[in-house]
């Protein structure tokens, strides 16, 4: 199972930041993703295109989280040389993240 079968997400820039937000496609979904979108585990998913901190922003009432990746996007799109200057593929690498399975996530 991954991100994506639970949520949708959507993704958005600004100067090297990148946010993705990921709405919940119901309540179970939303309490599973909160155990499973932590910082450490996005970061170690996301690799080294995130070379700053992860801070996740729950948003309980929209069943929802903001994540806000800083050092994302090489300098931001009017000064890096990546193909994605704009971070609108960081929703599908992110909804691409694995989730834990059974004892894993206890």
């Amino acid at each position: 199972m991954r991100v994506h079968d639970l949520s949708y997400v959507r993704s958005g820039d600004k100067g090297d930041i990148a946010n993705v937000v990921v709405l919940a496609r119901d309540a179970d979904a939303y309490s599973r993703l909160a155990q499973e979108l932590l910082p450490e585990a996005i970061a170690a998913h996301m690799g080294e295109l995130v070379q700053g901190p992860i801070t996740v922003y729950p948003m309980p009432n929209l069943e929802a989280f903001q994540i806000v990746m800083y050092g994302a996007l090489g300098g931001g799109a009017t000064r890096t040389l990546r193909f994605d200057a704009t971070g609108k593929s960081m929703c599908t690498i992110l909804s691409r993240m694995p989730l834990r399975e059974g004892e894993a996530l206890q």
